[in-house]
């Protein structure tokens, strides 16, 4: 019989649709690598997702974010994942978290433990915080790296935090992951195209994951987003976590 998952139950069989069914995963940030990468994890049939974020929809928002509308405008952005995600999987167990990832915010986030962690937020010293906290308790984090100032859609890569070339994000966030003592391994997604030159002098160069408005295209987020989401999926599937 046809149902919400009979294409992933064909595809991965029962056994892996089950484990995706008892998985929990948090999304911290629900921008646009967030949005798609929480848009994603609902469709498979994660079980419990836990979406993060303290800010509201804006207008800027709505060339690039999933879950931006002009309805949604003004609205804290999990109050709108979790209505989203009512109507894609009405199922799934949702966990909102609003608030700004800190220190002192990470028990908040991180219990009860989630089985993966999907990195989509875009200040620095955050992403940071979130990778070490994550780190730190043997939670599995799936980090994005820069997305905003690229065009160039067969540059994208995944694979050690630790090792990505081109991406200033990422070589700023290894320094200071390692000036706390964090080295091991972190998934991420990043990007081997230099930052394209930006009209208004907003550069990812001058400060590589500060809160300015970066120029960004609808599509390059998206495939970060997404990308993050089929790691995460895939590694549930062969118990990989």
């Amino acid at each position: 019989m046809e149902n919400r998952h009979s294409r992933t139950l064909l595809l991965l069989g029962e056994e892996a649709q089950t484990r995706l069914e008892k998985a929990t995963v948090a999304v911290v940030g629900l921008g646009a690598v967030g949005g798609f990468a929480l848009e994603a994890l609902a469709r498979s049939g994660i079980g419990r997702l836990r979406p993060v974020d303290f800010d509201r929809f804006e207008e800027s928002n709505l060339n690039r974010q999933i879950l931006a509308t002009t309805e949604s405008l003004g609205r804290p952005k999990t109050e709108i994942a979790a209505e989203r995600l009512r109507l894609i999987a009405p199922g799934t167990q949702t966990e909102i978290r609003t608030l700004f990832f800190s220190k002192e915010t990470a028990e908040g986030v991180l219990l009860p433990k989630p089985d993966a962690v999907i990195d989509a937020i875009d200040s620095l010293d955050a992403k940071a915080d979130l990778i070490e906290a994550c780190v730190r308790r043997g939670i599995p984090v799936f980090s994005s790296m820069g997305a905003a100032l690229r065009t160039d859609a067969d540059a994208v890569r995944t694979g050690n935090l630790f090792k990505t070339e081109v991406c200033p994000l990422a070589r700023k966030l290894r320094t200071l992951l390692r000036q706390r003592g964090v080295s091991a391994p972190v998934f991420c997604v990043y990007s081997v195209q230099p930052p394209v030159a930006a009209i208004g002098n907003r550069t990812e160069t001058d400060e590589p994951g500060s809160r300015r408005p970066l120029g960004s295209l609808s599509t390059l987020p998206a495939i970060f987003g997404l990308r993050l989401a089929h790691e995460v999926i895939m590694r549930i599937v062969e118990n990989r976590l």
